[in-house]
């Protein structure tokens, strides 16, 4: 086939979505990002991310924090970068590519390292609870079974929470300052 052809073809496909009805997902499931920070396997609920972001410019501040990696721009919006693994109380081995977008206010964007795959699961594979893989207390909550193994879940919220106790406004394990 003609590249003219595969994008009349992609175009018709695509004219023709808007004429069918909106796809439910599956109940029973839950969608998840598995990523990598700091060398380390984890997953992210994509119900508490706002978006994702490869290459994105980050403009580093002066500061004792060593998560805090500087701020980046969306959409007009001056947003905070932290360091996924060093939130986790990891090393951090190279300068993270890719950043999420949490949900919520204040805006918070948390960088990580790699992103391996977009999973949707069925509900009987996560175990909830809290998560083991180390990290300061509450901030993974879970584990997804998969078949190349079992990941902790990230609680963007408890990170969130994290996040804020970094920034002054309660004490902070001395192993992620």
């Amino acid at each position: 086939m003609t590249v003219a052809g595969r994008v009349a073809r992609l175009r018709e496909e695509f004219d023709r979505s808007f004429g069918e009805p909106a796809r439910v997902l599956e109940c029973g499931t839950v969608e998840l990002l598995a990523v990598s920070a700091g060398d380390r396997p984890y997953a992210l609920r994509l119900a508490e991310a706002s978006g994702v972001h490869p290459d994105r410019p980050v403009t580093p501040l002066p500061t004792e924090v060593r998560a805090l990696l500087g701020v980046a721009g969306f959409a007009g919006t001056v947003v905070p970068v932290y360091d996924l693994a060093a939130l986790l109380g990891h090393p951090v081995p190279r300068r993270p590519r890719w950043l999420l977008l949490a949900n919520g206010t204040p805006p918070l964007a948390l960088a990580f390292h790699e992103l391996d795959r977009h999973l949707r699961v069925p509900l009987t594979d996560v175990v909830e609870g809290l998560g083991g893989g180390g990290g300061p207390p509450g901030c993974l909550h879970g584990m997804v079974r998969l078949p190349d193994g079992h990941r902790p879940i990230v609680d963007l919220p408890a990170v969130r929470e994290l996040v804020h106790r970094l920034t002054g406004h309660q004490s902070v394990p001395e192993e992620v300052r």
